[in-house]
């Protein structure tokens, strides 16, 4: 049995009872370690678990998902994910390629920032598309996200901007040299994501948002020390996130009750009566 388990947003403690049970009937324990980032170290996982727990970096993941299903037909491997299973399409291709070799799969959920964000106020069900946004580089600065944007405030929904993370990342040197030489690990903060929005939408020049566009950026959600500011994107620039992992939401329309919570996370809450676009109904 293949077993994809989530594990929550904080720290170990946050699987589930029955992921703990399945995890701990398990002969190997991989932890996907690239899309997210859990706030403690394996080694208290590991301590809760009583098991080892195997990194799972992207090349294995994406290279050699046969060496993560070896004996899982005849026996329990697990496969471990910060937030839920399925926030990557990465563990879609896991699951289809233990149905390929006839290896049965049990997933376990948890929560994932997809619905935790709900904690800044703004309700689930007023979102539109999620976006990600990836750190520019010289000559790649991608603005595909920017069409979703729009027509996400064309119907006046919220927009999650889940943000990059390079974990064991070559340089494009060390790659074409083929040379196992990794980047130092990189979390792409609240304050560089509105910076390259701010960016692109100078290039675009559709006045999609604009500075003046109320924002709420978290970090660390589900840790004892998350945090939550909203603000206009300008005063979001200066703002201090703390540690990451960071999140942003692009406020679209809101119900006064979704004005009357997230005004209490406002740096200034006269800005933010003065450009929230609140619905009276």
């Amino acid at each position: 049995m293949l077993y994809i388990v989530g594990l929550g947003l904080g720290d170990e403690k946050d699987i589930t009872v029955k992921g703990l049970e399945a995890v701990q009937s398990c002969e190997r324990v991989y932890l996907e370690h690239y899309t997210s980032i859990l706030t403690v170290p394996t080694e208290r996982l590991e301590a809760l678990y009583g098991k080892k727990v195997l990194l799972a970096d992207r090349e294995m993941v994406e290279s050699d998902l046969n060496a993560i299903l070896s004996g899982a037909d005849k026996g329990n491997v697990a496969f471990l994910v910060v937030g839920d299973p399925f926030g990557a399409t990465t563990h879609t291709d896991l699951v289809l390629r233990a149905k390929e070799l006839s290896i049965p799969v049990t997933s376990i959920h948890n929560a994932s920032i997809m619905n935790a964000v709900g904690c800044c106020g703004l309700q689930l069900y007023n979102y539109g598309q999620t976006i990600s946004i990836v750190f520019f580089l010289d000559n790649w600065r991608p603005d595909s996200f920017y069409d979703k944007i729009k027509q996400n405030r064309a119907i006046k929904l919220h927009t999650l901007c889940l943000l990059d993370i390079k974990v064991k990342e070559q340089s494009i040197e060390n790659m074409a040299r083929g040379r196992k030489i990794y980047e130092p690990p990189r979390y792409m903060t609240v304050n560089q994501a509105v910076e390259q929005l701010l960016e692109i939408e100078e290039k675009r020049g559709e006045n999609v948002y604009s500075r003046t566009t109320i924002g709420v950026g978290m970090s660390r959600i589900g840790a004892p020390d998350q945090r939550i500011i909203c603000g206009t994107l300008e005063e979001l620039l200066d703002a201090d996130f703390g540690e990451p992992l960071h999140s942003l939401v692009l406020a679209g329309e809101m119900h006064f009750l979704e004005a009357d919570i997230l005004r209490t996370f406002a740096i200034d809450p006269e800005t933010f009566n003065k450009y929230a676009q609140v619905s009276d109904h």
